[in-house]
């Protein structure tokens, strides 16, 4: 603790302002648990950036952890960029103080001679991507903390790929962010290097989200759509997108339409979760919808609910959803005729039916670490050799071609209602088309458990799980028995039944995964953007009909359920 109170004086310098001292000095005489979570550690870039609670402390979202960072990120593009004007776009979401961050993040980086172009108000993350290329700045942040409770915020950076950034930009960046002393940073902005940007780039990022859906025009006015952006900035996108690629049944959940940072109307704003779809599907029922979409508060993710075959409404998880648009795309591309280097791009969570898909299709899957910044970093590494056609994650990501390098909720969205709108029209539907999908590969059924563990304790504690698996792992699944262990810690994957050792050939990560016999598959991987710790399970087996779905699905469900007793 004596540490921690030595880190938490240099706060009480003149180099902080007196809001800023007087709330450090008042935990350190009143809150000493609380003064021990905000200085415990630095903030760090996870595989979303800088995310964390607002408030004073090293451990802290503040105008000085922001600060830091965006002084390190302009000392380094300055060496980059060395004989250039350089520019840098900047979004935000509806956050708490998202707005007030941005000007201050705005201000750091034209009082180091470099142009911001700044939206008028919120936007959604994809956008900023989009905006990086299509205004070809030399860098991008988006201030946000996506679905995470309403005291958190974060801060993304992108390269001028519109990629968020990954090595070695990232620790380059850290590494200058780390030379950076309060004093260091230049919070006296100039005004005049400030362009506000707005519905102009809109129009281009739209048009270009519509282009890349426009595989048909088939049913989409009888299409029945409820959409929701829970409270985040989607709104400012998506009814504008829904006129332009032509869909006129669209049923807002207006009690959710309200820009708020405080998420009144949900527990968290996270479309994972079903209570957050909650009004939507009871709107959906009342109009008797053919899809509900809800996106998270920054717009880089969609939840989908569909109509089973018993015709109620069921939230669709990431790997569901996202087999149905990568099959979709793939079968656009086979029409127009495939010229044998396109490639689609996945993660080490994410189902494996992705590879089974790529096979179906005579395509290469390549896949990454979680978080679409590996995803972006297949398609640069690619670029001018191989054609990128559409990648996802399991946690309600994904992303429609190269024009946007991030997870991309709002042409996701369109693509979704397409699919749906063309099934309908065909006398089918959007699940039965993924049931389909399931009859050409292997039934996957995939399961997720987060347990959360907050501060300094809980994260020690999941590092204690994490050891655990390493030194004690599971020697079956379900009864069925291991036959291979990757370990992205230590880069290597271990064949059971021989004892080889292989090396894996990606960053490394503190992530495990359990493959066995049959085909299961659990992982393990602590959050790194969230205080938990997450485990994924998928199951498979053989669907030779569509009748046999329900009995098959059953099955699997029955198998998670055994696997998470497993794993307690």
């Amino acid at each position: 603790m004596s540490n921690i109170i030595e880190r938490a004086k240099l706060w009480l310098s003149d180099e902080y302002d007196q809001k800023t001292r007087a709330e450090v000095q008042r935990m350190m005489d009143e809150d000493l648990p609380l003064l021990e979570e905000s200085f415990y550690k630095d903030l760090e870039f996870g595989t979303g950036g800088m995310r964390g609670i607002m408030g004073s402390g090293t451990n802290r979202i503040n105008k000085y952890t922001l600060g830091a960072s965006t002084q390190g990120l302009a000392n380094y593009l300055k060496k980059q960029f060395p004989n250039k004007q350089k520019s840098v776009a900047i979004a935000y979401d509806v956050r708490n103080n998202s707005d007030v961050f941005a000007k201050i993040v705005a201000d750091i980086l034209t009082a180091n001679d470099i142009v911001v172009y700044l939206f008028e108000s919120f936007r959604p993350t994809p956008e900023l991507s989009f905006t990086v290329r299509h205004l070809s700045c030399d860098a991008g942040i988006v201030l946000t903390a996506s679905h995470n409770p309403p005291e958190y915020n974060g801060y993304k950076v992108y390269w001028n790929d519109g990629a968020q950034i990954v090595p070695p930009h990232d620790t380059a960046i850290i590494a200058e962010v780390q030379k950076v002393s309060p004093s260091d940073i230049q919070f006296s902005g100039n005004p005049n290097l400030i362009k506000t940007i707005g519905q102009e780039v809109d129009k281009a990022f739209i048009n270009d989200c519509v282009n890349h859906i426009g595989f048909t025009n088939k049913g989409k006015e009888d299409l029945k759509i409820v959409f929701t952006p829970i409270h985040g900035t989607s709104i400012a996108i998506m009814p504008e997108a829904f006129e332009k690629a032509g869909f006129t049944q669209v049923h807002i959940v207006q009690e959710q339409a309200i820009p708020s940072g405080m998420f009144p109307s949900v527990k968290s704003p996270n479309p994972e979760e079903p209570e957050a779809l909650k009004m939507a599907l009871k709107l959906a029922d009342e109009i008797d919808a053919d899809i509900v979409i809800g996106t998270d508060p920054d717009a880089d993710r969609l939840g989908v609910a569909v109509r089973d075959l018993s015709g109620n409404m069921i939230l669709l998880n990431g790997n569901q959803t996202n087999t149905v648009l990568i099959d979709y795309l793939l079968q656009q591309r086979q029409n127009d005729g495939m010229d044998g280097t396109e490639f689609i791009g996945s993660t080490i969570v994410t189902s494996d039916i992705f590879f089974e898909l790529a096979a179906h299709y005579n395509v290469e899957c390549k896949t990454g670490l979680t978080g679409f910044k590996w995803i972006a970093d297949m398609i640069r590494k690619a670029e001018g050799k191989q054609t990128f056609v559409g990648g996802g994650e399991e946690s309600f990501g994904f992303m429609v071609g190269d024009f946007v390098r991030d997870k991309d909720s709002v042409t996701s969205t369109l693509l979704a209602c397409e699919i749906a709108a063309n099934a309908k029209a065909n006398s089918s539907s959007f699940y039965e088309e993924l049931i389909r999908i399931y009859t050409k590969t292997s039934h996957y059924y995939e399961d997720l458990v987060s347990i959360v563990r907050k501060g300094k304790d809980g994260a020690a504690e999941i590092k204690q799980m994490m050891d655990n698996f390493r030194q004690n792992p599971p020697k079956e699944l379900d009864g069925s028995k291991i036959i291979r262990i990757n370990d992205y810690q230590s880069s290597t994957s271990k064949d059971i039944l021989s004892g080889e050792i292989s090396t894996i050939n990606i960053p490394q990560s503190n992530v495990l995964i359990f493959y066995s016999e049959d085909g299961t598959k659990v992982c393990a991987r602590p959050s790194g953007t969230e205080p938990k710790i997450k485990f994924y399970f998928s199951v498979k087996r053989k669907l030779d009909e569509f009748s046999d779905f329900m009995a098959s699905q059953n099955e699997l469900r029955l198998k998670i359920e055994r696997l998470k007793n497993e794993f307690k």
